[in-house]
């Protein structure tokens, strides 16, 4: 199978310059990527370096869905491999606010939409409101794993948590959970769903529950049998 895609060290380079503070020491601006015609997409190739900085899982990655009402599921027609799986990583994780959502045990909700906050207010949010869920935006990101990601890809706290800033962090998530391996054909389904259950709370192991079940009110939000169904329609196998 031909995989037409990018390597994770490509995409964080279209990242670095779509995101003009996605590094301290950049300085080629969104404005100078429009001017070059640059689009950016993200997609993962294997990579041979894919196990090196993953997360380790004591406790969840990702909280489960934030709530604030019911969605109907819908399945893209068009969009990547990876487009197509974090559609469906959203709908298990957030409330139809999808990249706005905010954990729905949270007394104090930021004051403003998370998608117009930069990553500074978020974490100012956070620590002016202890002792609540702080789980964030479509994928649900908790502060430890938030500032994990920040961290780890060099990101400036003056970043908006846009859309397309979540889903780049998300897709970090993804290389974790062994994206690029799956893809090669060196790890089987079962056994990358398992992976993605043990990052994101509302996904389901094979016995139909969360893998963190209980822990902090989290649970799986679709079963079994629907992801195992999604996730072969995605990616044909």
């Amino acid at each position: 199978m031909k995989i037409q895609t990018i390597s994770l060290s490509l995409a964080l380079a279209a990242a670095i310059a779509v995101f003009p503070e996605y590094s301290a020491a950049q300085s080629f601006g969104l404005d100078q990527m429009k001017k070059a015609g640059t689009a950016y997409s993200v997609d993962f190739g294997a990579l041979p370096t894919a196990g090196k900085g993953s997360i380790t899982l004591r406790t969840p990655t990702i909280s489960s869905r934030s709530g604030g009402g019911k969605k109907s599921y819908f399945r893209p027609k068009t969009g990547s491999h990876a487009v197509r799986l974090r559609h469906l990583i959203g709908f298990a994780e957030a409330s139809r606010d999808d990249y706005d959502s905010v954990q729905h045990g949270a007394r104090t909700r930021p004051v403003k939409r998370p998608t117009q906050m930069t990553l500074a207010e978020i974490f100012i949010w956070i620590k002016a409101t202890p002792g609540q869920p702080h789980a964030i935006g479509r994928y649900q990101f908790i502060p430890s794993t938030l500032r994990h990601l920040v961290r780890r890809a060099g990101i400036g706290t003056g970043t908006v948590f846009s859309p397309r800033l979540q889903d780049v962090l998300a897709d970090l998530l993804l290389e974790d959970a062994g994206y690029s391996t799956f893809m090669a054909g060196q790890m089987s389904r079962r056994k990358f769903m398992h992976n993605l259950a043990g990052i994101w709370a509302g996904l389901p192991t094979s016995t139909g529950r969360s893998r963190y079940h209980g822990y902090a009110g989290n649970r799986a939000t679709i079963s079994w049998p629907f992801f195992e169904t999604e996730v072969a329609n995605i990616f044909g196998r």
